[in-house]
């Protein structure tokens, strides 16, 4: 199968996904930055475990390859701090606010255009960036099973369980 007509069939569904959840209702998006609503923090754990399940299976398969990011600390915190700021200003992130404009939720429009936006003007100092940023705390290509010296499978367990008692703790709250 053609691998442009599975991310679009995978896309499809994750909108559908979202779109059941309730997550691109804007009230949801604002309660969960008051946390007073934790179900979108419930949904991106969900979707994060299954993914982290899903490409282990994979890899373990032969059938995938990790294409593991080097972990440049001066980046993740700008382009986090820059995420959430967004966030709280439109009320939506990336993901919901394309899954509300496709339900035809006009507020979303600003969002979209922001990330547009955003994106040109990354592209116009990415120069710049590469030669500050991006080389602040840069700590290569690792992940969590290789700085702890086990196998993937042995953190896998626990982080379901830690997410799994979040949710617990969400509910009883």
């Amino acid at each position: 199968m053609n691998t442009n007509l599975i991310g679009l069939i995978t896309g499809i569904v994750f909108g559908m996904l979202l779109q059941r959840s309730q997550v691109i209702r804007y009230d949801r998006q604002i309660n969960v930055l008051l946390f007073k609503d934790m179900t979108i923090i419930k949904f991106m754990f969900s979707a994060i475990i299954v993914g982290m399940v899903g490409v282990y299976i994979l890899k373990d398969a032969g059938i995938a390859k990790l294409a593991v990011k080097p972990a440049i600390l001066g980046a993740v915190i700008l382009g986090g701090l820059l995420f959430g700021a967004g966030w709280a200003l439109v009320g939506y992130c990336p993901a919901t606010s394309l899954a509300a404009l496709g339900e035809g939720r006009v507020d979303a429009f600003w969002a979209v255009l922001g990330m547009i936006t955003g994106a040109g003007i990354f592209s116009h100092i990415y120069p710049f960036l590469k030669k500050t940023v991006l080389t602040w705390a840069d700590l290569g290509k690792i992940t969590i099973p290789q700085v702890l010296h086990v196998n993937h499978w042995v953190v896998i367990p626990i982080v379901i369980i830690g997410v799994l008692g979040l949710f617990v703790l969400f509910e009883s709250k």
